[in-house]
């Protein structure tokens, strides 16, 4: 093994963090937050836009903590890839979006559909034409702190519990709000909903099927979705009381069970709501009376699984209904991408406003990663297994650490990168698509 003298230089600047040049391009040429930034008014200090562009560069780096913006102050690709002119300290990041947490918030939130209209992010439909809209609570662990909001959650853990909302099969973000962690999901569901659904209309023209579990299966909310253009819904039916029995037996009625294997049969109904036109309940009986090694049980087990749809039969029948709905899941990989990817498991500060900041920080850096992923897939991307979307990750460990040296010569500023570099590729047509936009 070769043994290697360590040196370094006083004058040349080299950088681990060459994706830091794509979200400068993002955010200052996509977005409009170096105006909007402005309507929060400050008499003196670092203007907003100085801390948005520096957190945001640290979120894209999977670094939530406020006191990862100290090493940055005195690192000149990291200013100079953004637009930053004045750096703040960490403690005074901290304070600043803690006293203007509420007024940044919603500017971030316009800010990262704005970037995605602006990049022209396609949004891929669902085969049936219908453009999917996800959305669902998903707990963090914040246990052993006494950050303002956290509380028991229903995984079994003090925390929070945020609601996301994702379209199409991209995954695009469209809002990741905070809430307590004991707050029911279905609790101010509707309010954000009515903020969410703007912007998909805004990113789509196609038809919209919102998915949802059983925590919004609500009269309240399938009356405001029936009211809404070109939103259908699939919703997880609660059972709540409902006599597993009764069911069966209406199963029996109309002969609709198939056996699934020795000691398990299946039966799939489907019945339209009365008190709700347009509307129907697909319900799958499944009665055990042996598990799957063949152990008999000492009486059959019943169990009830259920969805509300508005969608036509002619449209999606029983079972492609349920092929649907099994699809939501998907949402669950974001919701990890969150916390794992972005370092957000635990949130950075004791305020809730100012975690609610961070999420709509996350939010945008999300997307903007989200983005760069597209490119990834394609036949010149460094080698990685076949995928229809890559995770943040592997964006962060493909593009976002990308070392690279920055040259001024001539007038000009130069990322040079090494010879070897497998993602200079797709890192010059990002770039290249950016910068000759916006």
């Amino acid at each position: 093994m070769r043994t290697f003298t360590l040196q370094q230089s006083r004058t040349e600047v080299y950088t681990p963090n060459g994706g830091l040049a794509l979200v400068g391009h993002c955010l200052n040429r996509h977005t409009s937050l170096t105006k909007t930034a402005r309507t929060v008014a400050k008499r003196h200090g670092i203007p907003n836009i100085e801390l948005i562009r520096t957190y945001l560069g640290l979120i894209t780096l999977g670094k939530s903590d406020f006191e990862a913006a100290e090493p940055v102050r005195t690192d000149p690709f990291f200013k100079s890839a953004l637009g930053i002119k004045q750096s703040p300290s960490s403690a005074r990041l901290r304070q600043r979006f803690d006293e203007d947490a509420q007024g940044l918030t919603p500017l971030l939130d316009d800010a990262s559909v704005e970037f995605l209209q602006s990049v022209e992010a396609p949004v891929s439909p669902l085969a049936m034409g219908h453009v999917a809209l996800d959305m669902d609570v998903f707990p963090m662990d914040n246990s052993q702190t006494h950050k303002e909001g956290v509380s028991y959650t229903y995984k079994g853990y003090d925390g929070y519990a945020p609601l996301a909302a994702y379209l199409g099969q991209e995954g695009w973000c469209l809002g990741c709000e905070l809430r307590p962690g004991s707050q029911h999901a279905n609790k101010g569901f509707l309010d954000t909903l009515k903020r969410v659904l703007p912007r998909a209309r805004s990113m789509t023209d196609k038809p919209i099927l919102l998915r949802l579990d059983s925590a919004h299966d609500a009269r309240a909310n399938r009356d405001f979705l029936r009211e809404q253009d070109q939103v259908d819904f699939l919703i997880k039916w609660n059972p709540r009381k409902e006599d597993p029995l009764v069911w069966a037996d209406k199963a029996q009625a109309r002969k609709a069970w198939s056996l699934e294997r020795d000691g398990k049969m299946e039966a799939v109904l489907s019945e339209t709501i009365l008190d709700e036109p347009g509307l129907r309940r697909i319900v799958k009986i499944t009665v055990r009376t042996s598990d799957a090694e063949g152990q008999l049980y000492l009486e059959p087990e019943v169990s009830l699984e259920g969805w509300v749809t508005s969608l036509p039969a002619e449209v999606a029948d029983e079972q492609h209904t349920m092929a649907l709905y099994s699809d939501h899941a998907t949402s669950e990989q974001f919701h990890s991408e969150f916390k794992t990817d972005l370092n957000l498991e635990r949130l950075p500060s004791g305020k809730f406003d100012t975690n609610n900041l961070i999420m709509a920080f996350a939010t945008m850096g999300y997307n903007v990663l989200r983005w760069m992923g597209l490119r990834l897939t394609g036949p010149d991307a460094p080698v990685r297994h076949p995928a229809k979307r890559r995770r943040l990750r592997t964006v962060m460990q493909e593009i976002m650490t990308m070392a690279c040296r920055l040259v001024h010569s001539g007038r000009q500023w130069i990322l040079r990168f090494g010879r070897h570099c497998p993602g200079f590729t797709v890192y010059r047509d990002l770039y290249r698509g950016l910068a000759s936009s916006g």
